[in-house]
């Protein structure tokens, strides 16, 4: 029998207070009436509902479904979930990884940056709630109750530092989750998302589903971040044959096959010379894969474009 008690802070004050990994284990989760808190939830459950917290710092691993804050103001959170919503809410800070179009609602002076953090459970709890790591829509924020020339939401600093929002937790039993919020080690890769793009040269890298999508995309990443170049988003989506003629375009016919294993992990990098030195770094480091990557400088932008529109349909966006 659940308690719901055990799945619920509410009434809290000056406080930290947790749920280690494995403690929550995919339930439904209530915080509520908190006050200057430092709330952390180390696993994945069904759904999240926040309302009339003030001034808390707030933590949240994987949701299987929705996020909703509601009549909450000036907190800092980390947060990945499938669908995320707020209303009636002033000045949240938000680290974001969501799978579907955020959306807010009668709130004012919110900012979003892309999720950023590590445990080793993690990844594990992402799997289990349903969540892809390459799907974060972070950035591209549907306002309900827009007013005319005024801006509800904007973007965190590119150099923000999640610990400067969200600290480590100071109480000895969270203590045990190994953290790192080193961006370089993320569980989630970070993207530029809806920011001004530096180059106007991108390029487009699709990997196809098999044991290592996964560490190929996070390799090429590396090696293309380690680079300078910028990861603007990252998409995980099943594709038929028909997508594949759509975006792959002469070179369909190669890929269509590898289509049935599974879902394809599409990356775009931007900076001047993306396409040559992905290519390049392709053609060393991932010689016996098959990846799609754009040709040439002129037909990147196309096919970033092709994809990503395929994907946003895909995805009901």
């Amino acid at each position: 029998q659940v308690d719901p008690k055990d799945y619920t802070f509410s009434g809290l004050k000056d406080e930290t207070v947790g749920r280690l990994p494995g403690k929550v284990a995919g339930q439904q989760f209530v915080i509520q009436d908190c006050e200057n808190c430092n709330i952390y939830i180390f696993d994945y459950s069904a759904t999240i509902t926040i309302d009339d917290c003030v001034n808390c710092r707030i933590f949240l691993g994987p949701i299987k479904g929705s996020v909703f804050f509601r009549d909450c103001k000036d907190c800092k959170c980390i947060v990945a979930c499938q669908q995320f919503r707020t209303r009636d809410c002033k000045k949240l800070e938000v680290f974001l990884c969501c799978a579907t179009q955020p959306i807010i609602e009668s709130s004012t002076g919110m900012k979003f940056g892309c999720f950023q953090y590590y445990y080793p459970e993690l990844a594990l709890q992402f799997k289990d709630a349903g969540l892809s790591i390459f799907n974060n829509t972070w950035s591209n924020i549907h306002d309900f109750t827009p007013v005319s020339g005024e801006n509800n939401w904007g973007l965190l600093p590119e150099n923000a530092v999640v610990q400067d929002y969200v600290p480590l937790p100071s109480s000895e039993e969270l203590k045990a989750v190994r953290i790192s919020t080193d961006a370089t080690r993320s569980i989630i890769p970070i993207t530029r998302g809806q920011r001004q793009k530096s180059s106007d040269e991108s390029c487009l890298a699709v990997f196809f589903a098999g044991d290592y999508t996964t560490a190929n995309a996070r390799k090429l990443i590396d090696e293309m971040t380690g680079k300078g170049f910028q990861l603007v988003q990252t998409k995980e989506v099943s594709m038929k044959a028909e997508d594949a003629h759509r975006v792959f375009q002469q070179c369909a016919s190669e890929f269509i096959p590898l289509l049935e294993q599974g879902p394809v992990v599409a990356l775009e990098f931007n900076g001047d010379g993306a396409v040559q030195e992905c290519r390049s770094t392709i053609n060393d480091v991932f010689s016996g894969t098959k990846v799609f990557v754009s040709e040439s400088k002129a037909s990147a932008s196309q096919d970033v474009d092709n994809f990503y529109n395929f994907a946003d349909m895909q995805m009901g966006m």
